[in-house]
């Protein structure tokens, strides 16, 4: 993978958070609200989880992209505590050092934004962390020939309501909803009856 050298976007989705904790050991975990605004990130994070104190005092995270064939680890990582599991190796996830923050990468995740903490929002239950982008990693085998993302190839997944569901048919390109209608030629039709 190589760092930077793509630009790549997301409106937002599920993603796995991750940061190295006291002692050495790595922690990640679900989360189902972040976006993506030009350079910065923000994520939302319940005080009580494992990973909130972690963050707050690192200052520091990875948005990690989740995909189907990811979907299975990133349930088990909203849902286990890092208090109590290794959530790496239960997983089989490979840890893939990060180049700007103390944070590990999720090696089979195809998107990796590394995320420096900027400001912290109380927002009641949950506490937003609004971030600035410092490195964004593309696996290059979701490069298309234009040297752009792939996000159909990514099959990245989202959650909505306690669901995960794929994607994948794209709907529409932008501008398209105010485009101007191309003039169809009338074509008369035989009827054959």
């Amino acid at each position: 993978m190589e760092s930077g050298k793509y630009a790549v976007s997301a409106a937002g989705g599920h993603g796995v958070g991750a940061r190295k904790e006291r002692g050495g050991q790595h922690h990640h975990r679900c989360l189902g609200r972040h976006g993506v605004y030009e350079s910065m990130v923000s994520i939302s994070v319940r005080p009580e989880r494992y990973s909130y104190q972690m963050i707050k005092e690192s200052g520091a995270f990875v948005i990690n992209l989740t995909t189907e064939d990811l979907c299975y680890a990133t349930d088990y990582c909203g849902v286990r505590s890092g208090r109590d599991v290794d959530k790496f190796k239960e997983m089989k996830l490979t840890k893939v050092e990060a180049e700007e923050i103390s944070a590990p990468m999720i090696g089979e995740s195809p998107v990796n934004i590394e995320c420096k903490v900027e400001q912290v929002l109380e927002l009641g239950s949950h506490h937003m962390f609004l971030a600035k982008v410092v490195a964004v990693h593309a696996d290059e085998a979701y490069m298309d020939e234009r040297g752009r993302f792939d996000l159909n190839r990514a099959k990245p997944i989202v959650y909505s309501h306690g669901e995960y569901f794929g994607i994948g048919k794209k709907q529409g390109t932008f501008g398209w909803s105010v485009k101007k209608k191309s003039k169809t030629p009338n074509i008369k039709t035989k009827n054959r009856s």
